[in-house]
């Protein structure tokens, strides 16, 4: 995900991130919280919220309310470092402030990063392989193949370029089209599994019950 100014991203629980500063100095403000910390009343006034937090989400702050959004990061921010009794409980209020203005003002632009961005023609040229195939049994051997490159070069390369393996990004892009296809299309769970390149439903299951938090079928009924 690119982020400008002003911009935020909501990581679910487990998933696999990292960042990358490509634009000289910034300022990043990094908010852990748990399940438990979302009171009930917030998490009622949130649209979906299950799937709300099962995917990776950008919010996009419009600049007209950027100022007050802002001022409930740098309370959160104070009480952090004032480690008294009362700090933690600020916080959790401060949090749930934070949640419910972004529901109310942000703009919201979810969908995992498909495309990887590097100046690496190699990496690319993998990463379009995998877009192009990746409903067949393709493996990292066929991908390097394609590129031109022994896997075990092509895997580590892949990582230095993104923070990602390549068999992960092939099972997270198999994914990515999966979740699609379950809210988009009446097909048995199998048969999405199968058609995204899975071989087996039951590996897909597990996977997609990692990466999103709830069971392809669980995923659907959120919809």
């Amino acid at each position: 995900y690119d982020l400008q100014a002003g911009d935020f991203i909501l990581v679910p629980p487990r998933a696999l991130h990292y960042a990358r500063f490509v634009c000289g100095p910034c300022r990043c403000t990094v908010i852990l919280f748990r399940a438990e910390d979302v009171l009930r009343e917030t998490w009622a006034a949130l649209p979906n919220a299950d799937l709300f937090f099962a995917q990776a989400a950008v919010f996009q702050v419009p600049q007209e309310h950027r100022e007050r959004i802002n001022r409930c990061l740098e309370r959160m921010e104070k009480e952090d470092s004032a480690g008294d009794q009362a700090a933690a409980l600020l916080k959790k209020i401060y949090l749930q402030e934070l949640l419910l203005l972004c529901s109310r003002y942000c703009v919201l632009r979810s969908g995992p990063p498909v495309f990887i961005r590097t100046g690496d023609l190699q990496i690319l040229q993998a990463v379009r392989f995998i877009g192009e195939n990746y409903d067949r049994p393709v493996t990292t051997e066929d991908v390097a193949a394609a590129v031109g490159f022994s896997p075990n070069y092509l895997s580590r390369r892949f990582r230095q370029a993104t923070g990602i393996g390549l068999h992960e990004y092939i099972v997270f892009i198999r994914l990515h089209h999966a979740a699609r296809q379950l809210v988009s299309t009446d097909d048995s769970v199998t048969d999405i599994a199968l058609r995204c390149g899975f071989s087996d439903s039951n590996y897909f299951k597990d996977a997609f019950k990692k990466k999103y938090g709830v069971t392809p079928r669980a995923y659907r009924k959120l919809t």
